[in-house]
């Protein structure tokens, strides 16, 4: 499983956000050079984030986007769920398999779903702030 690079730099935005928390909003542009990309490569991965409630934004001279929760509300999980179609790495863990009772490879990807999903919800957007101060 890799993620893709919409996953790694929507982490990246979110981090820069998170960094910024009660600040006023950040123009995109201000983004887009921090995490050292297009204005247009962001912008799709804010409307992503919006989409999922994880970011908010404001139009006029000092508009931008911001995080309205507090970053130790927000886990990287679901974070990573907004940006990589939940997160789900094989067809029959998101539709159901009608055969996950016979099939002896069903347990493996249910169980490695379980734990990715469990660990990156157990690491908060605050943590890894925590990380950029060091």
């Amino acid at each position: 499983m890799k993620l893709s690079a919409k996953g790694r730099y929507g982490l990246k935005v979110m981090s820069y956000l998170g960094s910024r928390f009660g600040e006023d909003a950040i123009s995109l542009s201000n983004i887009s050079e921090a995490i050292n990309v297009s204005d247009k490569y962001a912008e799709q991965i804010l409307l992503t984030l919006r989409k999922s409630d994880l970011v908010q934004a404001t139009r006029g001279a000092n508009g931008g986007y911001f995080i309205e929760r507090n970053p130790s509300e927000i886990s990287v999980g679901e974070i990573l769920r907004a940006l990589e179609d939940g997160l789900v790495f094989v067809d029959c863990i998101s539709e159901g398999c009608p055969n996950q009772n016979k099939c002896n490879t069903y347990v493996v990807w249910d169980k490695l779903y379980k734990q990715i999903n469990g660990f990156l919800d157990s690491l908060m957007l605050d943590s890894i702030l925590a990380k950029e101060g060091e």
